[in-house]
């Protein structure tokens, strides 16, 4: 086979309180089985990483504990996920499938839902590794705001969350019409156990290894848009 195979990049996306975590378990639970070989060659990374330096201070911000400018909070999610490129970057190398809770896209929609420009937003994203598919976990923002444990984080409110999902939407739409990547949209609504079948459908012909270079985000649009 060609040498240009490498490890699948599948993000899982959504508002908050859309299921994103227990799918991400399970989706990578389901990964790890379906490979030959003793050692399982799937990671499965949530961001904001908070183990890092960096991501300690989003920690603190998400539960409310310090208080961050706009610009600031948006740049040191960015820096959270640049801290983790290049491992990205080898994992896939390696033949490595890598599934993330969250990615650019998050911190996108949640920067641009406070009113700082789009463009702005997505800049320091800009070169990240692109997925190969995103799977963006469609749910109503009421029908989140009802699961166990909402509004313990500054940005489950449903306010912010319907301003969000409009971001989400512009995204998922520009990222559909450039062809980087596959954005897939997901019921979420739906029983756990349906809810994780389409994802299985939608990843399941990446799981042998996708062929070709790693894409980088938005690389070929840096200086489109201001």
């Amino acid at each position: 086979m060609s040498n240009s195979k490498r490890g699948a990049f599948i993000v899982i996306e959504g508002l908050d309180r859309s299921g994103k975590s227990t799918q991400a378990s399970l989706l990578h639970e389901r990964l790890q089985d379906s490979q030959d070989g003793t050692i399982p060659k799937v990671v499965l990374l949530k961001f904001p990483d908070r183990t890092t330096a960096i991501g300690k201070m989003i920690d603190a911000y998400l539960r409310s504990e310090s208080e961050l400018d706009d610009r600031a909070i948006h740049l040191l999610f960015s820096a959270n996920r640049w801290e983790l490129a290049s491992m990205i970057t080898a994992h896939l190398a390696e033949g490595t499938t890598v599934l993330a809770d969250r990615y650019a896209f998050s911190g996108i929609a949640f920067s641009a839902r406070k009113g700082l420009p789009y463009e702005w937003c997505r800049a320091p994203e800009v070169g990240l590794p692109a997925p190969d598919i995103t799977l963006f976990l469609n749910i109503s923002p009421k029908v989140a705001a009802a699961r166990g444990g909402y509004g313990l984080e500054r940005y489950e409110k449903e306010e912010v969350q319907k301003g969000v999902r409009q971001v989400f939407d512009k995204i998922g739409q520009a990222m559909r019409e450039e062809g980087k990547g596959k954005w897939v949209e997901i019921d979420a609504g739906k029983s756990k156990e349906e809810v994780a079948e389409e994802l299985w459908r939608a990843v399941q012909p990446l799981v042998s290894v996708v062929d070709g270079p790693i894409s980088k985000l938005w690389e070929t649009t840096l200086g489109g848009g201001s």
